[in-house]
């Protein structure tokens, strides 16, 4: 077992306004935090890439890619009404969270490494094929089950979500798609508004969408029974040939975006089940990305756990 890491200070450099949620100390933080768990000797490093546009087309409309570097290259300081906090390096950093993802999904599915978790900013779950929103540019976790079928082969990809946050943007994406089986757990009636039970995939995509939403205050029974009773009895029949895992961590108690109370040793659990998963259906291939957490110590410890797991 080998874990590959992406962690660099380059994603620091997407900066947000002042006293933004999604802020650098985010990755400050979990470095920290990693390296006084002795977590950064135990992983493997992962090679920093740009996405390149054809890499980013595969899951948004090359309009949408040319409009929004353009944008940010020319000094706009908000993306989707303002609901993205950007600068001048936003798009540079957001096209590398993209492509050192597709980096660790290279060196998973070539045996190279086991796994990987990779820490990157501005994460990517609500960013859908044609605009930016909730802090969100680029897709990375779609970007990254494309890349496994394009690139690698893969026939079958799933995505499991647990971010206090719907991730409409991947749920858009894959909803007609039914190579990618996608599962979120997400806080309702909350940000942004989708993710009911009923939306369940249309066409080719039908019963490929699985969407359970909880109230706040739901925690451990709720979300690691949605994972171990609905999410991997469907992965185990949908036969996955990598996980993506898109990895929120304001689905913590104490978030200042999430009313949720997982603890750090429930991702941990949910961590471990999702391995045993992948073990059994496709070799343990799981690739990891960050997407939110904002009360900034309570996150990074969850990381942390998040990643002995996955290194253990």
């Amino acid at each position: 077992m080998s874990t590959g890491l992406v962690l660099d200070p380059l994603f620091q450099k997407h900066e947000t306004d002042l006293d933004h949620p999604e802020s650098p100390e985010r990755l400050v933080a979990v470095a920290d935090a990693l390296a006084a768990a002795g977590l950064i000797e135990r992983t493997v490093p992962v090679p920093l890439r740009e996405a390149t546009r054809d890499e980013l087309t595969r899951v948004h409309s090359p309009t949408y890619v040319e409009a929004v570097l353009a944008m940010i290259r020319d000094g706009a300081r908000y993306l989707a009404g303002g609901d993205v906090s950007v600068c001048r390096a936003s798009g540079d950093v957001a096209r590398t969270a993209t492509g050192s993802l597709l980096e660790a999904v290279d060196l998973v599915m070539t045996g190279k490494i086991t796994n990987a978790f990779c820490a990157l900013r501005p994460p990517g779950h609500h960013a859908t094929a044609t605009q930016a929103m909730g802090f969100c540019i680029f897709n990375h976790a779609a970007a990254a089950a494309r890349h496994a079928q394009v690139v690698h082969g893969a026939e079958r990809v799933a995505i499991l979500d647990w971010d206090v946050h719907h991730g409409n943007g991947t749920q858009d994406i894959f909803y007609e798609d039914g190579t990618v089986l996608f599962c979120s757990t997400h806080q309702s009636p909350w940000y942004p508004g989708s993710g009911s039970a009923s939306e369940s995939g249309e066409g080719a995509g039908a019963g490929t969408t699985i969407n359970r939403p909880f109230p706040a205050g739901a925690g451990r029974e709720e979300i690691l029974g949605a994972f171990t009773d609905v999410f991997l009895p469907a992965v185990e029949t949908f036969r996955p040939d990598l996980i993506v895992i898109s990895a929120g961590f304001d689905s913590r108690a104490g978030d200042p975006l999430g009313r949720f109370r997982l603890t750090d040793e429930d991702f941990a659990d949910l961590t471990r089940a999702v391995m045993d998963s992948a073990g059994r259906m496709c070799g343990g291939r799981i690739v990891s990305t960050l997407e939110g957490g904002y009360n900034v110590p309570g996150f990074a410890s969850a990381v942390s756990t998040h990643v002995a797991a996955l290194a253990a």
